[in-house]
């Protein structure tokens, strides 16, 4: 009763401030922010985490015919793979473009009635892992017409007769699909595109047929020099309306190469990349209404379609791409660090590096958890928009890092170019990955905390509707529910939040960490985003720190159901030290950023509180020296362990990954203690100098010499 009669009048009060207080936005901020659905990121933002919700989401499966590929079909081109000679040559071999048509990889997102193979995301996700663990080039051209581009704007949107035209073509590998949105003065202002296309009729074998006539200048386009139809995102323009009303909106369409005016240009080299991307230009490329994904009827929703697409598949490809460069990582440098010996040890035995493979184990944990969950959100028919910008940042980054800690570790042998490189044509990759599909930097805080702040937040979207409506009494009845949600969420950041739900045993202190940092989060932006209002769109530094912290609760909240589903079930604590340290890490990172978000905000007061707010963050339990040499020694004496976090990494036919592998394996044929009977060996190589001598004095000659071969080839350098 109270509530019904104080909003009206709180709503009256606080009209004409709040609508002066809320950013302003256009129609294309809008279809980005109203895209896709909202996960388990919005209990997190709300300062809600209920861990029952969590856990609910089901664990990853796969389809018996999805299984078989990954086991047959992707083994096999695996095998082809050689990834010095393929970056050599700057092209995939004739016979792996082969391969990748006649078994249809490039349709993994198409239906099987429509030619594809109809796979799941989880399952389109594992087969660009497990590739990309390989060769990098090959994993971008599978990924490119699986992901954002024509197949899926077309099974979304396409009408009847695009669909039954093209998806049995691109299923097939009969046409190669690019597609073009970047130009050169468009790139992170993607909806700023200058391209053109002016609604005009042409004459075509005796018919008027209506359509656009296009001007564009594209970059950046990822196999548009082998493609046989471009998709085209443009500005259409009705020249014969009134001035205010000629521009129409972004429009997609698919021009089939060649085409009159259509030019593909030079090659461009991503840092010297092997994978296919170029320009395309196009004058005067008259473009059919019946060419418009959707036809007519779609012409100026072409940004609205971009923006829903890309809530779900920004949490398939380039993720992809960094869970592969760090499972990579992580097996490189706990080989290596088995194999190579300096001072009489085993290098993963020194605690420098002891401390970066123990940390890339746990970021590997804790993306690759966020990455799974996510998955599984998506094939249960969720489209996390925000989930899935926080994925491709921090994948992408985590990967960034995992391949850089990687270089440390094997010194002089990851800088020696040559086929027995380990890592370094991974290195030179990683910034691209960092780059497309919206740059990290400008995600970070225009897209995890600005959409989120709009998507996940319990009322600033209803708010933000009451002032578009100009209903003074909706906006009093959301800023009232506001007001109970900063009461109730600063009553937990002072007095504790309690844990929503159950937990897998041996984690409940982390989900009561989890809870009471929702909490403060939450609280904290609130307290930003009225402090500042419309101006933390502006203050980046200030907004892409509240979208990592969010990114970080989310890793962690990931980490808790990854344990559940995998590991309780088996009843495996040897996982249960990984599960606690990738949630320590990234609690860890998420305090302190809040602190640092607290001490840049340009308001006395709030400093003056923060102390209080923030009461209980520097004292999360982080991990402590010994728990980290504990983890590396663990994976260093247990293969096993390994193989559970780096679960789609696949050794090549040749190379240096292949080397490793195969000394590896010959160190776990040794018999007893793997760990002990090569270092008894290398003691007796130092000894006598000589490879035949030291394998004489084993127990097993011959499988020692084996492997002490194994082990010098994987040591020495092109």
């Amino acid at each position: 009763m109270i509530a019904s009669l104080l909003g009206p009048l709180l709503g009256r009060w606080a009209f004409e401030p709040f609508a002066k207080a809320l950013p302003q936005m256009g129609d294309t901020e809008r279809a980005a922010l109203e895209a896709g659905t909202v996960g388990f990121e919005g209990a997190l933002f709300a300062g809600a985490p209920d861990f029952d919700r969590l856990l609910a989401m089901a664990p990853n499966r796969l389809t018996a015919d999805e299984q078989a590929f990954l086991d047959g079909d992707v083994r096999e081109l695996i095998a082809m793979l050689d990834d010095f000679a393929i970056d050599e040559a700057h092209d995939l071999p004739p016979e792996v473009w082969r391969f990748l048509r006649e078994r249809r990889f490039f349709g993994m997102i198409i239906p099987r009635e429509q030619g594809g193979l109809g796979f799941g995301h989880f399952a389109h996700a594992a087969v660009v892992t497990r590739i990309a663990t390989v060769n990098v080039a090959t994993a971008v051209t599978v990924m490119v017409p699986n992901s954002l581009g024509p197949a899926e704007l077309l099974l979304r949107y396409g009408t009847d007769a695009q669909k039954a035209h093209y998806l049995p073509r691109l299923a097939d590998g009969r046409d190669l699909p690019c597609f073009g949105l970047t130009s050169p003065y468009a790139g992170s202002d993607a909806a700023a595109i200058p391209d053109t296309g002016m609604l005009t009729e042409r004459e075509i074998d005796g018919h008027t047929v209506r359509g656009f006539s296009v001007r564009f200048d594209k970059r950046y386009i990822t196999l548009a020099p082998v493609a046989t139809v471009v998709g085209l995102a443009f500005q259409a323009v009705d020249p014969s309306r009134p001035p205010a009303e000629q521009h129409l909106g972004i429009t997609c369409a698919l021009i089939p190469v060649p085409t009159p005016g259509l030019e593909i240009g030079r090659r461009h080299r991503p840092m010297n990349s092997a994978f296919m991307n170029g320009p395309i230009h196009g004058d005067d490329v008259f473009v059919p209404m019946d060419w418009v994904i959707g036809g007519e009827a779609q012409v100026g929703q072409g940004w609205r379609m971009l923006m829903e697409c890309l809530a779900a598949g920004r949490a398939i490809s380039l993720p992809a791409l960094g869970a592969a460069m760090q499972q990579t990582a992580l097996y490189v440098m706990t080989g290596y660090g088995r194999i190579r010996e300096q001072f009489g040890l085993p290098i993963a035995r020194f605690e420098a590096i002891a401390g970066l493979i123990a940390r890339t184990a746990a970021d590997l944990y804790a993306s690759d958890a966020a990455r799974r969950y996510t998955a599984a959100a998506l094939d249960a028919g969720e489209r996390p928009s925000v989930a899935s910008a926080i994925l491709k940042v921090q994948l992408t980054e985590a990967g960034r890092r995992a391949v850089s800690t990687g270089m440390d570790v094997l010194g002089g042998k990851g800088i020696i170019s040559g086929p027995s490189n380990l890592l370094g044509v991974a290195y030179r990759h990683a910034p691209i990955a960092i780059t497309v599909e919206g740059a990290n930097l400008l995600s970070r805080a225009l897209i995890i905390f600005g959409q989120g702040a709009v998507r996940c937040h319990p009322h600033v979207m209803d708010e933000m509707a009451a002032v578009q409506a100009k209903d003074e009494a909706a906006l009093g009845r959301a800023l009232l529910g506001h007001a109970g949600h900063v009461a109730r969420n600063l009553g937990a950041s002072l007095f504790g939040a309690g844990l929503k739900g159950r937990v897998p045993p041996g984690l409940e202190k982390e989900a009561r960490l989890i809870a009471r940092l929702s909490a403060k989060y939450a609280l904290t932006a609130d307290l930003a985003m009225g402090l500042l209002g419309g101006r933390l769109k502006r203050m980046e530094l200030l907004s892409a720190r509240l979208g990592d912290v969010l990114s970080h609760l989310y890793l962690a909240a990931a980490s808790v159901w990854r344990f559940k589903v995998e590991e309780q079930g088996e009843g495996d604590p040897k996982m249960l030290p990984f599960a606690r340290a990738a949630i320590r890490f990234r609690l860890e990172a998420a305090a302190a950023t809040l602190r640092d978000l607290h001490a840049n905000m340009p308001s006395g007061a709030l400093k003056a509180l923060s102390p209080l707010l923030l009461h209980g963050t520097r004292h999360l339990a982080p991990l402590r020296d010994r728990d980290l040499v504990a983890l590396a020694e663990s994976l260093r004496t247990d293969p096993s362990l390994v193989a559970r976090l780096c679960p789609d990494f696949t050794p090549p036919a040749t190379g240096g990954l292949r080397d490793l592998a195969d000394a590896l394996r010959l160190a776990d044929a040794l018999g007893g203690a793997p760990a002990e009977a090569v270092s008894e060996l290398n003691r007796a190589l130092r000894r006598t100098r000589s490879l035949e001598a030291a394998a004489a004095s084993s127990r097993d000659p011959e499988a020692a010499l084996a492997y002490l071969r194994a082990a010098d080839k994987v040591i020495q350098v092109d």
